[in-house]
């Protein structure tokens, strides 16, 4: 009877194990925790939240700070490991802030997701805004870029990283509470809210990974 106890007990826990979604965020700073506590990050923080809302989930953290597209594109391979059932693609800040040609960042984010769709592994496609100091012609090439891949490859999508943090009464001065001293990188509350608009969206890819 013992035998049988035990063997029922490995064959719930193995069940249990094959029920987990493991997701890889693949990005920059942002994802990585840049100037945060560990527990403090992005990617802790959201694993967090989706525990608290029962998913079954576990998140890889693949951000690597100061990473471009490219640098993106050159661990797309290796991020996409047998394990990993989906992936958060949350890359182009640093695009930005190198002034790189929006033709060639799009060429990257869609060899990403080329690699993903290879793989089978499912996507969420994280955008970001392009500011105006670039001109107008960047910033529409820039900004085009994340909903044209997620309607060409059929990926999820989010509108951009930081909707969570809204401007309150217009004034962006109110953002700054929730980002760290450089202005770049959320503090640990934006983080938080940065979460909290994001995880639903997370959750959504969780559904479309299931069988």
């Amino acid at each position: 009877m013992r035998k049988v106890m035990v063997l029922a007990a490995f064959l719930t826990a193995t069940a249990a194990q094959a029920e987990e979604t493991v997701i890889a965020a693949l990005g920059d700073s942002l994802t990585q925790g840049y100037g945060l506590p560990a527990e403090q990050g992005f990617v802790p923080q959201l694993q967090a939240w989706l525990d608290a809302q029962g998913a079954d989930v576990r998140l890889i953290n693949a951000g690597v700070s100061g990473d471009t597209t490219a640098g993106g594109l050159s661990r797309a391979a290796w991020t996409l490991t047998p394990e990993v059932d989906a992936m958060i693609v949350a890359l182009g800040g640093n695009d930005l802030l190198r002034g790189i040609d929006p033709g060639v960042s799009r060429a990257n984010l869609e060899g990403i997701l080329t690699a993903a769709d290879s793989a089978g592994v499912e996507v969420l496609l994280v955008g970001m805004q392009a500011p105006g100091n670039y001109g107008p012609a960047f910033k529409e090439a820039f900004d085009a870029i994340y909903p044209e891949l997620a309607r060409e490859t059929g990926a999820l999508y989010a509108p951009d990283f930081f909707e969570g943090l809204q401007v309150a009464d217009g004034d962006p001065a109110s953002v700054r509470a929730f980002m760290q001293p450089d202005g770049i990188h959320p503090n640990a509350e934006g983080v938080a809210r940065i979460v909290e608009a994001l995880g639903p969206r997370v959750l959504s890819l969780v559904e479309k990974t299931a069988p």
